[in-house]
């Protein structure tokens, strides 16, 4: 099972972020994205909401950085790690200009995109955006259809798209909390990326599934975790998920700094590398 990294500063969520990740910045997240890939993190991450409603704030919390931005910065930054959109909202955009602007991102980074994916479901930005929220789901579908077929492609409906990304092979990662999520990352993806489900959850809905050998299960341990306070409880939760079917952990650690939060990674790998 290979270690991710829920990478902090760029998602502050209520109760699921450290008081130091406020006053934050990009040399604070560039000191922990090097860390990341020097010592052999799986990717990094970055969600995706251009606005959140004021009414919604105390539950989803307000920064959140820009993912192409974001990953772009951290591509000049690192050179093996992979960069992961956890997820871009697929109804805001035309596949084609995701191509483009992640193709670009892939060129850049010598081939390091996943692009993760899902359908949305803040209404209030879909209206803000103008984006239609009804029937996303078979939209979805269909857009993901276009990406795999446009990407790494010199020519898109007969229009030259350059750059664009090295190899026409697309990693892309479903999220989402439903078995139709599930059977679109099955139908259409290279992996399922799952959030706020339980262990048992989860492995109910994979039981009647035969994967393939290639499919990426992307489970989050829950809250962060602790490697240099309690090692046992880390390799336990670790232990827990691999048992369940993932093959990729997207994981946080608890920090009082970025160097604190560096130093959690390194532990971190360690007990990754005993599973």
């Amino acid at each position: 099972m290979k270690l991710g990294l829920s990478t902090p500063i760029v998602m502050q969520h209520p109760g699921e972020f450290s008081p130091w990740e406020v006053d934050a910045g990009p040399d604070e997240l560039a000191l922990i994205a090097e860390a990341a890939d020097s010592l052999g993190f799986h990717h990094l991450t970055c969600a995706e909401h251009t606005g959140i409603p004021a009414s919604a704030a105390g539950v989803r919390g307000t920064v959140y950085w820009d993912p192409l931005a974001t990953l772009s910065f951290l591509a000049a930054r690192t050179r093996r790690i992979r960069l992961t959109t956890a997820v871009v909202v697929l109804p805001y955009h035309h596949p084609v200009a995701l191509v483009k602007s992640y193709g670009t991102l892939d060129r850049l980074s010598g081939g390091r995109v996943i692009l993760g994916v899902g359908v949305g479901s803040l209404t209030e930005e879909f209206e803000l955006l103008g984006a239609p929220f009804e029937d996303r789901g078979a939209s979805a579908d269909r857009d993901i259809a276009k990406l795999r077929a446009a990407w790494g492609r010199p020519v898109v409906d007969g229009f030259a798209i350059e750059p664009h990304a090295t190899t026409t092979d697309l990693a892309v990662w479903v999220g989402g909390r439903t078995k139709r999520s599930l059977r679109r990352a099955i139908e259409l993806g290279n992996g399922w990326m799952p959030f706020g489900l339980s262990p048992d959850t989860i492995a109910g809905f994979l039981a009647p599934h035969q994967l393939s050998a290639n499919f990426d299960v992307v489970l989050a341990p829950g809250a962060a975790l602790d490697p240099l306070g309690d090692a046992d409880t880390v390799r336990r939760r670790l232990v827990r998920l691999r048992d369940v079917g993932a093959t990729v952990a997207n994981c946080s650690v608890q920090a009082r700094s970025a160097e604190h939060f560096c130093d959690q990674l390194a532990a971190l790998h360690a007990i990754g590398e005993q599973l």
